[in-house]
């Protein structure tokens, strides 16, 4: 018998970012009865303080830059006389936020509930089996979706805690504009938010304890990044970490580095990563234990290992931590929960960092693909020899290829250069379709785009296989 304050649904789900979002909205559009719990916002992070304003900050950033050499496309016989950094920095900001809603989730939260789906404020406890708690309400479900996402990493850094700091989000949802800046951390939030902020004047070092930057992507397109930051005025200093900082009496941060240098700046940027948020919610009631990295481990269903009825989706389950994956694991969820049987490919899950030129990459590279046993070849493109780089006044990139000599497909491709994150999708057509490299071959792109850049690598590619 159903206590009377225990109220029912078909399914629970933990989380109204991206990918719990889309999945009660999608249910209760299908006659399901759902409840959606939700501490923050809904939408999650990325509409508010991560994927949305720090592309909208890019964008202005590379606007002020492109103002400052109109004349070398020919869109001025001179270049303009811009304002100072402080005054565009602000201009910047204003414009993020009207992008992201000046962080208010209340459309988003009127949309879902006047789809039908109960929208309940609070943090979600599991405190049995088929019943979660919120704020002393209770809330029985037949199917519980997990879809917490993550929270950024602070490493536990001596005097860290003790000195200005900011997380992503923090820095995201920030109005003023440092003198000076510490990144901790090369991945692609700390390679963004350098940018952004090396182009509005701030002097800025990024350290991250790794050989390149942008983790384990292609080395020569990470290279490549780097020079890209330097030549924005950013310190990069690679193989290098923080030791231990200091707050000094002007109340700066004077953060010691590996190898006896040091830096003293008005801000610490925290960007060393993200971890998926399983603490707290009540996963031992289900004898649920997360994995490594505190992952929750899915099967291809997205369905948490050894449970029937418990899903997961987004950043929790560790799996290619982006908001797109977060999408796509989200209509996994709903078609099986509607009685489907769809499983999960994630081969050719694209990935971006949003610089000025962007890096964009899918799949595996060649070193990557070969630890795998993949008999791979790759074949690489200078951008500086496509015609449209010519027209566009752009500084060139590369195209990078790696395909399976065995079966005549690619199985990933990088590259960095002009709206690269837009053309790259090619590539992760072919990948997951496993287009065979002589149907590419015959592909014609329209004179001029960057798109032709295909083309000379693909052929070689094409010879390797024979």
């Amino acid at each position: 018998m159903t206590s009377p304050d225990l109220e029912s649904f078909d399914v629970v789900v933990l989380g109204a970012g991206s990918a719990g979002a889309s999945i009660a909205d999608a249910l209760v559009r299908a006659g399901r009865s759902v409840a959606l719990v939700e501490m923050l916002r809904v939408g999650g992070e990325c509409a508010y303080v991560a994927c949305m304003p720090s592309k909208a900050m890019l964008r202005s950033a590379q606007a002020r830059v492109e103002a400052r050499h109109v004349s070398d496309v020919g869109g001025a016989g001179a270049d303009p006389t811009l304002d100072d950094d402080v005054h565009a920095f602000r201009a910047a900001v204003l414009r993020r936020d009207e992008i992201s809603e000046h962080r208010d989730d209340s459309g988003a939260a009127d949309g879902l509930v006047n789809a039908g789906a109960t929208l309940v404020r609070g943090r979600g406890r599991i405190i049995e089996p088929g019943v979660v708690e919120v704020e002393g309400r209770r809330l029985a479900y037949t199917d519980l979706v997990v879809a917490t996402g993550s929270h950024p990493l602070v490493p536990d850094l001596p005097g860290l805690s003790g000195v200005p700091t900011w997380t992503s989000d923090q820095a995201l949802s920030a109005q003023e504009r440092p003198g000076s800046l510490l990144v901790l951390g090369g991945g692609a939030v700390g390679c963004e938010l350098s940018q952004v902020h090396a182009r509005f004047g701030v002097r800025t070092t990024l350290v991250d304890k790794a050989p390149q930057l942008a983790g384990k992507e292609e080395p020569s397109i990470a290279a490549l990044l780097a020079q890209v930051l330097r030549d924005d005025g950013v310190d990069v200093r690679l193989e290098t970490t923080a030791e231990r900082f200091e707050l000094t009496a002007d109340g700066l941060a004077l953060a010691h580095l590996s190898g006896g240098g040091t830096v003293n700046v008005e801000r610490v940027l925290v960007a060393v990563g993200r971890t998926p948020t399983t603490d707290g919610i009540g996963l031992d009631m289900l004898g649920i234990e997360p994995g490594e990295q505190g992952e929750l481990v899915v099967d291809d269903h997205c369905r948490v290992a050894g449970h029937q009825h418990v899903w997961a989706a987004g950043d929790v389950t560790g799996k290619a931590p982006y908001t797109h994956t977060a999408n796509y694991q989200a209509r996994v969820v709903v078609e099986n929960l509607l009685g489907g049987d769809r499983s999960a490919d994630y081969r050719a899950i694209p990935r971006a960092v949003y610089t000025e030129p962007p890096v964009a990459s899918v799949g595996m590279d060649e070193a990557t693909a070969r630890a795998a046993g993949i008999d791979a070849v790759s074949a690489v493109m200078d951008l500086g020899e496509v015609a449209r780089t010519a027209t566009e006044g752009a500084g060139g990139g590369r195209l990078v290829l790696t395909a399976d000599r065995g079966r005549g497909v690619l199985v990933g491709a990088a590259a960095i250069g002009p709206r690269a994150d837009e053309w790259l999708s090619e590539a992760t057509l072919a990948v997951r379709a496993q287009v065979p490299i002589s149907m590419l071959t015959e592909v014609i792109h329209a004179f001029p785009t960057f798109g032709e850049a295909y083309e000379p690598p693909l052929r070689e590619l094409a010879e390797k296989i024979r």
